[in-house]
Parts: C-alpha cells; sequence; structure tokens
C-alpha cells in the first residue's frame, strides 16, 4: 500500500479545511488536504458574515475573491407583515469588517480549494477517509480514491474539517444530538429578472412568514437568488406535489416574493435538507481537533455556520501550528472554550427566534439605537467581542430587553 508522511492532514475542503490549511502551510509546516467529493458541489451556507473576513484574510484569499465578483453584502433586512428592521454592518458597536459576499457555494468553495493547491497544498479530490489509527498525537489515515485506490497518510496532527461527513465523530462514536428541535428546508436557486424592481441585492432579506417558518433571499451576483423556507418538518407536510410545485404554492403565499419570482425560472429542482443540528462530546483530543461544521451546526437562521467554520478554523490552525512547534497547547481553553462561547452565543439568538422573543426586539416600535448597534455586531459574527452587552451577558441580555419591549407594548 502506498504510503506518505505529512506534518498536518486537513480532512475536507470547505470553508473551514481550505482556511486551515492555507494558515498551516504559512508556518512551513508539510500539509495534505483530503475531499471526499468532486468539486465544484452544491451545498447551502450561502451569505457569508463580515467576521469571516479575517479568516479569509488571513489565509490570503481576499485578492482571489475580490477578483471572481461576487455579490457584496452589506447588511441583512427582516420582516415582518408590514415591518422592516434593517441592519447596515457599518453601524455595527464592534470594530471589524463591515461587509462581505453573498455566494454559490459551489464557486467559493472550488475557488478556495483551487487558491490552496496554488499555494502548493497537495490536495486529493475524491477521497475518503476509512481508518485513523492514533499512536499518540501521531497518526496513520486509511484513504481510499474513486478508482478503489488505497494508501496511508502518517501525520503529527490532524484538522478534521470534513463537515456534514463528520469523519473523526463517527469513527470515534462523538456525535451527539443537539439540543435545537428538528427543522426543514425546501429550497432553490431562482432566476431573478425582477430584482431591481423589489430591494437591494446587496443584503440577506429574512421573511418571517408564519410562527416557526421564515424564509432566506440572497441575491448572487450571477442573476440568481437563492430562495428557502425553513420551519417544522410538519409544515411542508401539508403541500402536495413536486417539489418544485410546493415550493411555487409557497412562495405565492408570501406577499413580499410573490409577483417577484411569479412564474421565474428555477436553475434546478428545488431540494430539501433536514435534520442538520448535531454536536460532539468534545472539539479535540490527542492528535486532533475539530473544526467547522464537524463541532456543531446550529441552523441557518442567521448564517453563522460559514463564520463559525472558518473562524474555529483560523484558531485551530495557530493552536496546531504552536503544537508542532514544540510548545504546549491547552486545548480546552485556548481553542474548545473560545470556539463553545461563539456557538453558545449565536444558539441564544436562534432559540430567541425561534420562540418569537427577538422577533419583539427586532420590530420594536422605538428601537434604541445603541443596543440596535450591538446587536447588529453578533449577526456580523462578532460573538466573541465581550465589550458588547448583548454578546457577554447573550442569554439575560436579550430575556430582559424582550421583557421591557413587551411591556412597552402592554402600556
Amino acid at each position: 500500500m502506498q504510503k506518505e508522511s505529512v506534518d498536518v492532514l486537513v480532512i475536507g475542503a470547505g470553508p473551514a479545511g481550505s482556511v486551515a490549511a492555507a494558515i498551516v502551510n504559512q508556518s512551513g509546516l508539510k500539509v495534505k488536504m483530503v475531499e471526499k467529493l468532486k468539486f465544484p458541489r452544491f451545498v447551502i451556507g450561502e451569505s457569508l458574515l463580515p467576521r469571516s473576513m479575517e479568516a479569509f484574510d488571513e489565509a490570503g484569499f481576499i485578492p482571489a475573491l475580490t477578483a471572481k465578483g461576487f455579490q457584496q453584502k452589506f447588511g441583512a433586512k427582516f420582516v415582518q407583515g408590514d415591518k422592516i428592521c434593517d441592519f447596515n454592518f457599518t453601524d455595527q458597536f464592534t470594530k471589524g469588517w463591515s461587509w462581505t459576499w453573498q455566494v454559490p457555494r459551489e464557486d467559493f468553495d472550488l475557488l478556495l480549494a483551487q487558491e490552496n493547491q496554488r499555494m502548493g497544498i497537495p490536495l486529493d479530490f475524491e477521497t475518503g477517509v476509512t481508518d485513523i489509527e492514533f499512536n499518540g498525537t501521531d497518526s496513520v489515515t486509511t484513504v481510499v480514491d474513486k478508482d478503489g485506490n488505497s494508501k496511508q497518510i502518517a501525520a503529527r496532527f490532524i484538522i478534521d474539517a470534513s463537515g456534514y461527513g463528520r469523519v473523526i465523530p463517527k469513527l470515534l462514536n462523538l456525535d451527539r444530538p443537539s439540543n435545537l428541535p428538528p427543522r426543514k428546508t425546501l429550497f432553490t436557486h431562482i432566476l431573478d429578472t425582477k430584482r431591481e424592481e423589489y430591494d437591494e441585492p446587496n443584503r440577506i432579506i429574512i421573511i418571517d412568514h408564519a410562527p416557526g417558518v421564515w424564509i432566506w433571499v440572497i441575491p448572487f451576483s450571477n442573476g440568481f437568488t437563492s430562495v428557502g423556507f425553513v420551519g417544522d418538518p410538519a409544515f411542508f407536510e401539508k403541500g402536495t406535489g413536486t417539489n418544485d410545485e410546493q415550493l411555487r404554492q409557497l412562495i405565492s403565499t408570501e406577499k413580499h416574493i410573490a409577483k417577484r419570482f411569479e412564474d421565474a425560472k428555477f436553475r434546478f429542482e428545488p431540494r430539501t435538507i433536514e435534520g442538520w443540528s448535531v454536536t460532539t462530546d468534545r472539539f479535540f483530543g490527542d492528535g486532533f481537533v475539530l473544526t467547522g461544521n464537524v463541532t456543531e451546526f446550529l441552523d441557518p437562521i442567521f448564517s453563522s455556520g460559514v463564520t463559525l467554520a472558518v473562524s474555529s478554523s483560523q484558531l485551530a490552525a495557530h493552536a496546531v501550528v504552536k503544537q508542532l512547534s514544540g510548545h504546549t497547547v491547552d486545548w480546552q481553553t485556548e481553542f474548545s472554550d473560545i470556539v463553545q462561547k461563539g456557538v453558545d452565543t449565536f444558539r441564544t439568538y436562534v432559540m430567541s427566534w425561534y420562540d418569537g422573543t427577538l422577533q419583539d426586539i427586532l420590530f420594536a416600535e422605538h428601537p434604541n439605537e445603541a443596543i440596535k448597534k450591538q446587536i447588529c455586531s453578533v449577526l456580523a459574527g462578532y460573538v466573541w467581542d465581550e465589550n458588547n452587552h448583548y454578546v457577554k451577558n447573550h442569554r439575560s441580555a436579550i430575556k430582559t430587553l424582550s421583557t421591557v419591549v413587551r411591556q412597552y407594548k402592554t402600556t
């Protein structure tokens, strides 16, 4: 069997894996990437957050991404009936990036992977992991390519950025259910010929459609717009016909998009995804670290997935370099606790959205501008800024604010 040796093996070539590999490569360590799928491949998570730009910048991806001409994103607009809450990232509380992109992920992820290859990082597509044997922090990973050829990769450390593939959690039985209830989405890309009549293309639009049901509208620079309904699986059981027929029927029931997408061309037959929330026992172990969606994926409502993915990979890459340079890393405090804090902050906002608490705040008649700036920072992905009261004390702060708003509405 063919064998090779590297310092760091990165499993997965999505944004998390690409960021981790690029940063480790900058240190001079020998990096290898393996990816089970063939790129380009479709995946959701198309609306990025400004915080993710810090990771892309350090990885060296910004010039190539800029040249690609993706749709710039400057904010987020929330809609409920006739009420609108518009956030501009330039108004956020935390200093940082004030814009990002909205991207077809098949193009975006392929570009990042190609940039890593351009940097000299070997990347094997259509190559899946079948076994990993650890000897302390050293490991030997067995992989199989699309033709059935096996080889072994010896590594001093593994960064698992396998996303929904969840390679190490499955091999080591680390998967655990999330505390979020199961949800489902029905979505497609729509040729958006009426875009200029209805809204700005430079922000995501989130429509509060019905209790527990919301819609994303994400315009791309290629003329298509991603549209998806998200809700309890029971909501979709009421529909009949094909996915195409069901989605068109749902679109016709929402006044904010009905005319815009009436009789519009779908780029592909609408697809469904459900039961995406999952977590793990731990984010690290001897010789490995989990990053990105392989740690925990919450929900698409605030587009947190890619930001948590690349931010955790950025952090993990530095810790790996530190350890392989002979220094001690406290993985719990230097990595896991930090990642978990970001996840927990977003979790509070996700749960507050689904129980209606956050809508009370977003659509309040007389919003406090200082508070809105702080919430804007959360929506921009700056969920580690403890100078922000709505980050540091996210659970109690949101609960208290919603109580005040509700009391004001009844007086």
